[in-house]
This record gives C-alpha cells, sequence and structure tokens, in this order.
C-alpha cells in the first residue's frame, strides 16, 4: 500500500468526521431553537386581530417547532369557549373580558399583559356618499349603519357605548340596520356598499379587503373609548401540560420584535405608547 493511498483514506476518514461533528452541531442547534416541537397549544382571540395575529404565529411557529391552534372570533364567543371547553392562551378585543375570566380563576393573573390599543373610528365606504363627518352625522334620516352586536364583540360594546356617551345612541340606533357578531363583517359592509357607515378599530385601514374601498373619519379622543388588548395564559395550560409554550407565546406577541408586526398592521403597541 503506497503512502498516497494511505493518504486519501485518512483524507477520507477526516472529512467523514467533520461532517458528522456538523451535523451533531447542527442538530443540537436545531434542538435549542426547537425546543416546543411536537407541541400544539389552543389560542383564542378576537377576530380583530387575525392579520397581525397570522404572522406572529408563523413567526413563533418557525422559531419553536410548537404549532398553534388558533380560534377567532368575538370576544362573547370566545369567553364562551374558555369557560366549557378551555384553551392555554385567552387574547379577546378588550380588556373587560380578561377581567371576566379572572373574576372566574379561569386565566393566571400573573401572566396578563397589555400589548396594543384598540382605537374605535368611524369607517364609511370610498368617496364617503352620506357625506359622514362625525359620530353625529351617524343619526341623519336615510343613513344605513351597522354595528357589531354588543351582546357579541368588543367593538359592538364599545360602540353602543361610545354612542351613549355622546348622547346618541337612541337616535343613530334607529338607523342601524345589521348587528354582526364579528369586527370583520363590518369591513365587509362598508367595503362593498351595503351600508353607509359603521364604527370598526383604526387598524382594519390596513387590511386588503378595505383598502381604496373604505374611508376612515377619526373620533376625537374626548368622545372616543380607547381600549387595551390583553393577552393572558389560561388556567388549562397548566392541566394539559402546555404551560411552558402558552407563556413562550404569551411573551413573544408582547416582545419588541413583535411590536413592529403590530405597528406594520396598524396598531400602536402598549409599550410604546
Amino acid at each position: 500500500m503506497n503512502n498516497s493511498y494511505i493518504l486519501k483514506i485518512f483524507l477520507a476518514f477526516v472529512v467523514c468526521m467533520l461532517v458528522c461533528f456538523c451535523g451533531c452541531v447542527n442538530e443540537n442547534k436545531s434542538q435549542t431553537n426547537k425546543q416546543f416541537e411536537g407541541k400544539t397549544i389552543i389560542v383564542l382571540c378576537g377576530a380583530g386581530l387575525m392579520k397581525p395575529m397570522n404572522e406572529l404565529i408563523t413567526n413563533f411557529e418557525n422559531k419553536t417547532g410548537a404549532k398553534v391552534d388558533v380560534h377567532y372570533g368575538g370576544s362573547a364567543e370566545l369567553f364562551g369557549i374558555l369557560t366549557t371547553t378551555g384553551g392555554d392562551v385567552f387574547i379577546p378585543g378588550a380588556y373587560k373580558y380578561t377581567a371576566d375570566a379572572a373574576k372566574r380563576g379561569l386565566i393566571l393573573n400573573n401572566t396578563i399583559k397589555n400589548i396594543t390599543y384598540h382605537i374605535p373610528v368611524i369607517a364609511v365606504p370610498k368617496n364617503n356618499p352620506k357625506h359622514i363627518k362625525n359620530l353625529s352625522d351617524l343619526a341623519k334620516p336615510g343613513v344605513r349603519v351597522v354595528i357589531g352586536d354588543p351582546k357579541a364583540c368588543a367593538i359592538g360594546k364599545v360602540a353602543k357605548a361610545i354612542l351613549e356617551k355622546n348622547h346618541l345612541w337612541t337616535n343613530v340606533s334607529k338607523n342601524i340596520v345589521v348587528e354582526t357578531p364579528t369586527v370583520n363583517q363590518l369591513l365587509i359592509y362598508i367595503a362593498t356598499n351595503q351600508a353607509d357607515a359603521t364604527i370598526i378599530w383604526e387598524d382594519m385601514a390596513t387590511w386588503a379587503e378595505g383598502k381604496g374601498k373604505i374611508e376612515i373619519i377619526k373620533i376625537p379622543k374626548d368622545e372616543n373609548i380607547i381600549k387595551t388588548i390583553p393577552t393572558a395564559v389560561t388556567v388549562y395550560a397548566k392541566k394539559d401540560g402546555d404551560y411552558d409554550v402558552a407563556m413562550a407565546f404569551n411573551s413573544y406577541i408582547s416582545s419588541e420584535e413583535a411590536s413592529k408586526i403590530w405597528k406594520k398592521w396598524g396598531f400602536i403597541p402598549y409599550n410604546n405608547s
């Protein structure tokens, strides 16, 4: 056996060892980055948060290996699910529902975090055919108003409270043609000219469904009721063994990294306000 042949065998052995070593390093690195591989959590989330939440969930799944099973709906619906079948993370459209969940012992109080603001605005179809300028105009004869169902979703409850605050509920209620269970449906009514005005969240102006089809009229601060969006880990997360994953998700969606995504979708992150 000549020296050249021995050298080739030695080099092949070295290359093989390097490949195995790199593979082990990459495997360990993968295990570090995918610490929740095979784990699944259930997230109950307000429908108005769908756009940023979808992006946040994708990022979290890619980073951790966890699977996030999200249910979007009106806040009252989500609260009903929480009280009956449970869930691991609860993110309703207004703090009121988190407070109710806390009173019933359904969430872990020390995990509550405010993540962003929800700012109500008036939305009208493009070119504003009924020339709506303020809340009072919603009471004008012939204006078709749609609102969220006050018993079903956070925006409905807030819209009614805003109108009551400004002594307009009685007159505006005469113009209400539809009450919807989620805020998403309000956007469709306005974008398709099936109604003349509604009250939705300001961030929804960034949604593709409404771009170029709706116009936003801001409500003065002294007339408005601005809400905060909270997130919290539930008691079910501890019971089903998914506490660590739920806590990681809860922290991620309220992180500095996540705030960039909230801003991208028109939200004002709580910590940066």
